[in-house]
């Protein structure tokens, strides 16, 4: 792996903009990116044939979880195949390896214990030892891993962070004394809680160990925004620039924007499948110069400046396109007419659909953030993203 930073914005900041290359390809990754997230490889309403259809190559990375794979298909059968990318015919595409998500696969940290972390898996709690990951990560032979970790929530108390930091780290030194290629392909897990000297204590141990980069996790977890701010700042202050950083479960535009001016490279989310399975499509503006709504009217329908309910009945007959700008497969061929349609009668069409429209249109919002990033204005663009949606969550209230 090869990663390289092009742009820093000036006046102190720290959002930048980078290129990520994996193996031997020539195709580079920009970042600030997002990571898919997937179920058993594929996101969840999108087959291997309509990925294609997505923004390349900026849909190429994929979040895999390898304790899904728990159980079902053997590890010896996903091994004999050649790995996920055999198995799932996607051998264009970047798979990154981490032991939990917030969908399927939730961190326990009462259940963890010393010999390994707990999760909720589809077959039932299971706790995985760092030589069952390693085992499990052997047989699917992502691009890129995270090593084990022992998340704590915001609440923790300062024995019970210091407990996570020492397992984490432990942990991590054993994933790369199981790793044939000794961690140069593993990310480096940074817990430590709501505490700023933990979390800056697991950064700078991290930061010692052979790792091609580093995954902030226990984010997104009980904390407050103000404690999040700081918490991320403390933690990017202590990482060498030369390596990526990755966030995980900070998934609202809002926090995207926070992360990228914290240095964040790349970004883990469960954001585009809640709102999918919710019946909601973004909308928002990608281009903050363009107008302050897409198709239409201020709304309260159950939905914000940045999406739209398309359960309401306020769309039972609206013909119009999601969002008149967007090239993707949904706006270019149904109306939001349809999709209410297909909704109300539990067609499983409708999040197909849906997934596609926003998986296109947040990537495109990644890359507005890359290219405010490189002309100098991310500030300015995060700051009238913010401003607008504050201005249409007033303008709402004072409707109802």
């Amino acid at each position: 792996m090869r990663f390289s930073v092009t742009k820093v914005c000036g006046g102190g900041g720290k959002a930048r903009a980078g290129v990520l290359h994996i193996g031997s390809s020539s195709i580079g990754i920009e970042t600030p990116a997002l990571l898919l997230s997937t179920r058993k490889g594929l996101p969840s309403f999108v087959s291997c044939d309509l990925l294609a259809s997505l923004p390349l190559p900026d849909s190429l990375l994929l979040h895999v979880c390898p304790t899904h794979f728990i159980g079902a298909p053997p590890l010896k059968t996903i091994s004999n195949i050649g790995g996920l990318h055999r198995m799932l015919g996607l051998p264009d595409h970047i798979l990154v390896a981490a032991a939990g998500d917030s969908i399927e696969s939730l961190p326990s940290s009462e259940a963890t214990n010393k010999f390994g972390a707990s999760f909720d898996t589809p077959s039932g709690r299971r706790l995985v030892k760092p030589s069952d990951y390693m085992e499990l990560v052997s047989c699917m032979k992502p691009n890129l891993w995270a090593s084990l970790a022992d998340e704590v929530p915001a609440w923790a108390t300062d024995k019970r962070n210091k407990v996570s930091v020492d397992r984490t780290l432990r942990w991590l030194d054993a994933c790369i004394a199981l790793d044939p290629a000794s961690g140069t392909n593993g990310f480096g897990f940074i817990v430590g809680g709501s505490c700023i000297e933990q979390r800056r204590l697991c950064a700078n141990e991290v930061s010692k160990r052979n790792v091609s980069g580093f995954w902030i996790g226990g984010f997104g977890l009980g904390e407050n925004i103000e404690e999040r701010c700081s918490l991320l700042n403390a933690v990017t202050d202590c990482l060498p620039p030369e390596k990526p950083r990755l966030v995980s479960r900070l998934g609202l535009p809002e926090e995207v924007l926070e992360g990228v001016a914290a240095g964040i490279d790349l970004f883990d989310s469960t954001y585009i499948y809640q709102l999918t399975m919710g019946g909601f499509a973004l909308v928002f503006p990608i281009d903050m110069a363009e107008g302050e709504t897409q198709n239409g009217l201020l709304n309260n329908d159950g939905g914000d400046s940045t999406k739209i309910n398309l359960r309401a009945t306020t769309y039972r007959k609206d013909t119009s396109r999601l969002v008149d700008s967007c090239s993707c497969f949904t706006c270019q061929n149904h109306t939001r007419a349809y999709l209410n349609h297909l909704l109300n009668v539990h067609e499983m069409l409708a999040q197909i659909l849906l997934e596609i429209h926003n998986t296109h249109h947040y990537l495109r919002f990644f890359g507005s953030i890359r290219e405010a990033i490189k002309v100098g204005e991310f500030d300015l663009f995060r700051q009238q993203f913010v401003k607008k949606r504050r201005a249409h969550i007033a303008a709402a209230v004072l409707q109802a």
